[in-house]
């Protein structure tokens, strides 16, 4: 049996930050799949309910790249009061011409928090007006924190705004940011205000209700909404997406399922047989994004196997580069 190299999150932290070579490594895996050739099942999800729990298990087959991951991605909401994080998991690597196991990286859920808000940056990328210079964040958690460096890395932000239901948890994730980026950073407690002042909304919470409702958005606008990945979860009020100049879904399949379309399917606002403009075409040219400064655009990104592959190819690179990880030899 092949040697299997184990990579820890310390290394994985070294060898793969939140950067602008996260953002297009991102990025290619979104073009990639737009060429039809990709592989990727539906979601695998565990509910755990008794304990506000859920697993989930994303993997895509990319071809032209010599291995493949499959990443388990635990979300437990109430661990914050045990002191525990919220989300963690691990990816496993295999070879995408044997199968045969190459890496475990044991990265407590890091490359998922880095390969989504690297996602969050391409949307912006090339959703975004050029000029956007103020963000809004829904949300606390560590993905707020990520969010908002992303759209640093691709627009010229000068300012920020977060709301929480939270607000003391919204107080302690400014401080981090305004220190980290340095960039003005302020709290709201007036969340329609918030919204409605922003160049770019940024959604990241794991509400089963909307915190956004439609009357709030305003032309020019781009919303990410990145927290809605199962079937009971929805942060943003059915109706803003008829509101919306152009919809963009990461995997309109996905999103029909477990996205923000899902609530607007039910709610009997959008045809489920209504195609859309997916990311991925954007990223590749193959359909525009952006047509005006007073487009209204959302963009549903519920996360795909396909980031994953490319994050553990970039970090799986990089580690062989360092000569960094240690291997096990059954």
């Amino acid at each position: 049996m092949p040697d299997i190299k184990i990579l820890t999150e310390a290394e994985l932290r070294d060898l793969v930050p939140l950067d602008g070579d996260a953002v297009d490594c991102v990025e290619q895996g979104f073009t990639t799949l737009a060429g039809g050739r990709v592989v990727m099942p539906p979601i695998m999800t565990l509910p755990v309910q008794d304990h506000n729990g859920e697993v989930c298990v994303k993997t895509a087959y990319v071809p032209g790249i010599d291995s493949f991951a499959m990443k388990m991605s635990p979300g437990f909401f109430d661990n914050p009061k045990l002191g525990l994080p919220s989300t963690t998991g691990l990816m496993v690597v295999f070879s995408s011409r044997t199968g045969i196991l190459e890496a475990l990286l044991l990265d407590n859920g890091y490359l998922t928090d880095v390969r989504t808000a690297a996602a969050g940056a391409v949307a912006a990328r090339h959703l975004a007006r050029t000029d956007a210079s103020h963000v809004c964040i829904i949300g606390a958690g560590v993905q707020s924190k990520m969010q908002l460096k992303a759209m640093t890395l691709v627009r010229g932000v000068k300012s920020a705004v977060i709301w929480a239901r939270d607000q003391a948890k919204a107080e302690t994730a400014a401080s981090s940011v305004r220190q980290d980026l340095g960039i003005d950073v302020t709290v709201s407690s007036d969340v329609a205000h918030a919204v409605a002042s922003a160049d770019i909304v940024v959604t990241t919470t794991p509400a089963a209700a909307p915190v956004i409702q439609a009357e709030w958005l305003q032309p020019g606008q781009l919303v990410i909404a990145m927290g809605s990945d199962q079937e009971h979860k929805c942060e943003i009020e059915p109706a803003c997406l008829t509101k919306a100049d152009l919809y963009v879904p990461d995997s309109q399949a996905q999103c029909a399922v477990k996205g923000e379309l899902r609530s607007a399917i039910e709610a009997g606002l959008i045809s489920k047989d209504r195609s859309f403009t997916e990311l991925g075409d954007v990223t590749s040219g193959k359909a525009t994004g952006r047509q005006s400064d007073s487009d209204l655009i959302i963009a549903d990104l519920t996360g795909t196997g396909v980031q994953d592959t490319a994050i553990a190819t970039l970090a799986g690179n990089r580690a062989d580069a360092a000569g960094a990880g240690s291997t096990f030899s059954s």
